[in-house]
């Protein structure tokens, strides 16, 4: 292998993702990396297809970024080599290439989805969670309830519990919640909140998701002997059930 077109990074101590990243763009790798590094993932970069096999085939990843025009082995052939070895790591290809055949074809080869170049790095994140929680069974996708320990909310009615209590929240506070009842266990940056629940517009030095946090807190874990939405001081919250 080319050691020089590999290139490693060791996952948290927190114990987050680990994703294989396969792009010979330095500075579409690049980019794509650093923003996964600042969500907590650990990510390790091959430039070339045949340094793809050889890494996915060694490592354990939780998903791979695949990029289909690789100087050496085209991404298609890539996927289906590692499909045949029996490796079932989702993989989602991330390419210019946005002819419907394209995407067809890369699907058929083995890809669980197809992302086309530009692309908007929040959208990649949500993608990737998608297809770690489907593989992992942690979510369906016809699934009407999200529910983390005793707290229970139903995504038609709008309807939130804890056990037998009934709690009320504001539409925001909801949306709140949702976002991290889908990803639980995983730290959420304050402005990769504010993108989620607030859109693209909202002023970056607002105080709003404190505030917000503050109040959710207040409703879903006060009165509760088990605490579940957790402040990781630096990084931002999760909700979790430890």
């Amino acid at each position: 292998m080319n050691e020089q077109s590999v290139k490693t990074n060791q996952p948290t101590d927190s114990g987050f993702l680990r994703i294989l990243l396969v792009e010979d763009d330095k500075r579409i790798s690049d980019f794509v990396e650093r923003g996964l590094k600042a969500e907590g993932y650990g990510v390790e970069v091959a430039r070339c297809g045949q340094d793809a096999i050889d890494v996915a085939s060694e490592g354990q990843f939780q998903a791979i970024i695949l990029d289909l025009g690789l100087p050496d082995i085209n991404g298609r052939d890539v996927c289906e080599r590692l499909r045949k070895q029996g490796l079932d790591t989702p993989i989602l290809i991330l390419t210019a290439r946005d002819a419907v055949q394209d995407k067809v074809t890369g699907l058929r080869s083995g890809a669980d989805d197809y992302m086309t170049k530009p692309f908007a790095f929040e959208e990649l994140l949500a993608r990737i969670e998608v297809l770690v929680r489907r593989r992992s069974g942690e979510i369906k996708l016809d699934s009407k309830q999200l529910q983390l320990a005793d707290l229970l909310l139903n995504v038609d009615t709008h309807e939130v519990k804890r056990g037998e209590t009934l709690i009320e929240l504001t539409p925001k506070e909801f949306a709140l919640l949702e976002c991290f009842l889908r990803m639980p266990g995983k730290v959420l940056s304050r402005t990769r909140i504010l993108e989620q629940v607030w859109g693209y517009s909202a002023d970056p030095l607002t105080n709003v998701v404190d505030v917000y946090i503050r109040q959710l807190r207040r409703k879903i874990d006060d009165e509760f002997e088990l605490k579940l939405l957790k402040t990781v001081r630096g990084y931002g919250y999760k909700m979790d059930a430890s």
